[in-house]
């Protein structure tokens, strides 16, 4: 193959790869919004390719079931959860103002992986697995910030700490009260001051 042409074939491959990746990219979008807003058991694969416009044959291409769509869903949504340099304190109780803030800005439909793990009911799921590492993750989170505070019983109350944040999403959803994150920032700070923890200045309300 001349060196001309050999070229040209390169720079087709990358252009098919790009347009596969930015398709992959489009129905995970779609389909985020659509599990997220409206539950996995309720959207079919149907739903999701008429919404893309594309056929169910051409998504079944990238995802060859359901459960390997809900599984990238949830894989996308797995972020890194940075910590900053910025007192541990304030990011322990800046996790219960950004709950608040989503509610207030009707953004938030409950914890994705907690919401899977209801509809799907299937421990042995791979979206249960995901589930737990996501929890654990964000428990692990929480603990390190606490030892860099050093907080007394950093790992008890890292998981104090979660149940707390979780019950926080849950109280708001049924009650439809975005004040409730900040009953719960307040009980985190009742907790982080009984383990020692120097806390933010108050904030005027």
């Amino acid at each position: 193959m001349a060196k001309g042409q050999e070229k040209t074939a390169q720079v087709g491959v990358t252009t098919r790869e790009a347009a596969s990746e930015a398709m992959r990219d489009r129905i995970l979008a779609t389909t985020d919004r659509l599990f997220y807003r409206q539950g996995i058991r309720a959207v079919g694969v149907d739903t999701v390719a008429a919404e893309i416009g594309i056929s169910k044959r051409t998504l079944y291409n990238y995802f060859p079931s359901k459960d390997a769509l809900v599984v990238a869903y949830l894989e996308r949504r797995f972020a890194p959860i940075p910590i900053s340099d910025r007192p541990p304190a304030e990011q322990i109780l800046d996790a219960y103002d950004r709950v608040g803030s989503l509610f207030a800005a009707d953004a938030l439909r409950g914890c994705p992986f907690v919401n899977a793990v209801t509809e799907l009911a299937d421990p042995a799921h791979d979206a249960a697995k995901i589930a737990f590492a996501f929890k654990e993750r964000r428990r692990l989170w929480f603990r390190d910030l606490l030892l860099a505070a050093k907080a007394k019983d950093a790992d008890g109350l890292a998981g104090q700490l979660c149940v707390l944040l979780d019950g926080a999403i849950i109280q708001m959803l049924v009650r439809n009260d975005a004040g409730l994150a900040e009953v719960a920032r307040d009980a985190a700070s009742t907790l982080l001051k009984a383990a020692g923890v120097k806390l933010p200045a108050r904030r005027r309300r």
